[in-house]
């Protein structure tokens, strides 16, 4: 029998606080390894007028990512959260390079994804490729700010990574947690989580991948994102009647739409 990946007092942080810090790597090293080289070469091949921070749904056009999208490493650090029946929503590596990484402005994910799905329920699993120090713009939270569809106002895309912000006066900047983790680790949250980042003035890269899972209860609204978003089955089986794409296969032309489109990741 396999021990659980987490114990009943961080499934309870979780459920309470909308995040959670296991405290071991999520990957042996040589699998991690292989994760990062990969995303090593991603980033060597990217244009030069595509920001870093903006490598979304890498997974469409690139089916070796589900090595890792659907580890057993992964998948048995979501399972304790949204049950055994497990969907991939979506992932997306957030790279702020070292002198001038963009600022994540304070949101929610779940507000970016609004009309995507019923009932809204998305887990997040936050992989450091490099250090995430306070120093190089690590992920910063709201503990228990769950309410996930706050006001927005709009903000300066040139310094920050989206165009809009949780109105001021609804975070309470007094309680952020920032959360700092070592390359190899990760945090898990809740979408509904009020959560941000600093800007990267360091001479430290800052690299994460992003892994969002969702319960296959969770119905996918494809009359509105059909034509620029798919999921596909993790772990189980289906609940709600989705439709699952084919993570052996390659779909460029969606990433390509997202794009033209102007669909993001948030």
């Amino acid at each position: 029998m396999k021990t659980p990946r987490l114990n009943a007092a961080q499934i309870a942080q979780f459920k309470t606080e909308g995040y959670v810090i296991p405290t071991d790597a999520v990957f042996p090293q040589a699998k991690f390894e292989g994760l990062k080289n990969h995303f090593e070469e991603k980033l060597a091949r990217l244009p030069d007028d595509v920001r870093p921070e903006n490598m979304d749904v890498p997974h469409f056009s690139d089916p070796k990512l589900f090595e890792w999208l659907f580890a057993d490493e992964v998948l048995d650090l979501v399972e304790p959260l949204i049950g055994p029946n497990i969907a991939l929503f979506s992932s997306h590596f957030i790279c702020k390079p070292r002198g001038n990484g963009k600022r994540v402005p304070w949101h929610e994910d779940s507000y970016y994804w609004k009309g995507m799905m019923q009932p809204h329920e998305i887990c997040t699993v936050w992989l450091a490729i490099d250090p995430s120090k306070r120093e190089n713009g690590c992920m910063k939270v709201i503990p228990r700010a769950l309410g996930g569809f706050s006001e927005y106002d709009p903000v300066d895309e040139t310094k920050n990574v989206f165009g809009t912000e949780i109105k001021k006066h609804m975070v309470d900047e007094a309680r952020q947690v920032y959360l700092e983790l070592n390359q190899g680790q990760a945090s898990l949250h809740d979408s509904r989580l009020m959560h941000g980042s600093d800007p990267n003035n360091s001479n430290l890269r800052r690299c994460g991948y992003t892994m969002r899972y969702m319960p296959t209860s969770v119905k996918l609204n494809t009359d509105f994102c059909g034509e620029w978003h798919q999921i596909y089955l993790a772990r189980g089986k289906d609940i709600a009647g989705n439709k699952y794409a084919d993570h052996t296969q390659a779909y460029p032309h969606l990433a390509r739409y997202r794009e033209t489109s102007g669909r993001k990741g948030h």
